[in-house]
């Protein structure tokens, strides 16, 4: 029975991320890159300027329930998970250094993406009666489209895949590298992560901003300087790095080593996948936390899901892609977060607990971001009798996820991730025209100012 679902999934799976939701994921963001005249990537330093060098402001002005930053951060603290470490690695594994263009690729397009959802979240969200900022797909499907059917369909995918991509991966993943490491069983790995995680969850969003707040600069910090300094070592091998990146996402890449060889279409198939699950732009998670935002502009929130986009991959990404490719062990047949431990390891005497405490660190942001998710999508569903019920039920699965195994939970998160991005791609779609309406309003009104 067990072998028929993991068959009928990979199946599902196949079709999922097959070439129809590639030219939808793909397409959409290219679509609306063109039509905000490729302002995300023109006006990166603009975003930069009113994001980074500002995300540690409290005062702002407008309604909502957190900062601007804490709406960030708590995204950031789902989206900047394993994939960053175990699903780069995995991507190189099985579809080659190319992967990692089709990667980039899907972020550059996924910036726009990102800010549109963000923008359409603030826009049509809601007030609870006490006095709680409810947002995200569902809400600008059934508040802008009138389509409660879709709205209903995405929040039931949300639920789900937030025990998947947000939880059993996460769980799993760090079970594996600390045990590899440090030869902690994975079975006192999930219950140690389930008790921290409950005891944040459990205080609602306000706890969660304050906890990815504080979280987030730290671990990303943490395994920038890390992933930095191996680039550094290794600075002779970055052109070659970049070749092969470039060489592979266009011809086949043979086998070599312990590396299998890709074809161009695996290739593209894991560098997209795995780049949607590191950033998640096109899913709509993100926006279910930017609508909570104080803001006294949604297009000045969707700055933040630029500034989401480009750090998670254009940076994080990229530097576990480089310090695999250019330490030289991507094509030793290993894969997940036990390639990106080689290649730390290959450079730093101790690497390995760089990657370990990294994958710790944003396995545990992404549990506690995605169960906000989650709780949402599922109050949407059953409304608010639902929260104690689903965080009663997320908490054991971080257990589960510990022990489970990893090729198959990793194939079962990307068909929820495909299943999700559906009806919202669809909505942006329709959407589309506000987005840019009201880009063009903010930014007349900006050079005003200036």
């Amino acid at each position: 029975m067990i072998d028929w679902l993991l068959e009928f999934n990979g199946t599902l799976n196949n079709f999922i991320w097959g070439p129809v939701m590639l030219v939808l994921l793909v397409g959409t963001g290219f679509y609306l890159t063109i039509r905000t005249n490729f302002f995300a990537i023109f006006k990166l330093r603009y975003v930069l300027k009113n994001t980074l060098f500002k995300m540690f402001e409290k005062g702002h002005e407008g309604a909502g329930e957190i900062t601007p930053f804490q709406a960030v951060a708590t995204a950031l603290a789902a989206t900047v998970g394993t994939g960053n470490i175990a699903g780069v690695a995995t991507a190189i594994a099985t579809g080659g250094p190319g992967a990692i263009f089709w990667m980039w690729l899907s972020a550059l397009v996924g910036m726009t993406t990102k800010f549109a959802e963000v923008v359409l979240a603030v826009k049509y969200r809601e007030v609870t009666p006490d006095g709680r900022f409810v947002g995200g797909p569902m809400y600008y499907i059934k508040n802008g489209m009138n389509n409660k059917w879709l709205a209903a369909t995405f929040a039931i995918f949300a639920t789900l895949a937030s025990f998947g991509i947000g939880n059993l991966t996460q769980a799993n993943s760090v079970a594996a590298s600390l045990q590899e490491s440090f030869k902690v069983p994975p079975l006192a790995t999930g219950v140690v992560l389930a008790v921290l995680t409950a005891l944040v969850i459990l205080g609602g969003l306000k706890r969660i901003a304050q906890v990815t707040e504080r979280l987030v600069p730290f671990m990303a910090l943490v395994y920038i300087l890390g992933g930095g300094f191996i680039l550094i070592k290794n600075a002779g091998q970055i052109p070659h790095a970049f070749g092969l990146i470039f060489s592979g996402a266009f011809t086949p890449q043979a086998a070599a080593g312990g590396f299998a060889g890709a074809t161009m279409k695996m290739a593209i198939r894991r560098g997209m996948a795995r780049g949607v699950f590191s950033n998640e732009a096109g899913l709509g998670s993100a926006p279910i936390a930017h609508a909570a935002a104080t803001t006294d502009s949604a297009v000045r929130q969707g700055l933040w899901g630029v500034f989401e986009v480009f750090i998670d991959t254009i940076v994080i990404c990229s530097l576990t892609a480089l310090a695999i490719i250019a330490s030289g062990v991507w094509n030793n047949g290993s894969t997940g977060a036990a390639l990106t431990t080689q290649a730390f390891e290959s450079t730093i005497p101790g690497g390995g607990y760089i990657v370990s405490i990294g994958i710790m660190l944003f396995a545990f942001s992404t549990l506690i971001g995605w169960s906000y998710y989650g709780e949402r999508s599922a109050e949407y569903l059953f409304g608010p009798k639902a929260i104690t019920p689903y965080r009663i039920v997320f908490i054991p699965f971080i257990v589960i996820g510990a022990i489970g195994g990893l090729d198959v939970l990793w194939d079962i998160a990307d068909t929820l991730n495909g299943f999700m991005a559906i009806p919202n791609l669809i909505a942006i779609i329709a959407l589309s025209g506000t987005v840019i309406s009201m880009k063009k309003d903010f930014f007349e009104k900006e050079l005003g100012k200036n």
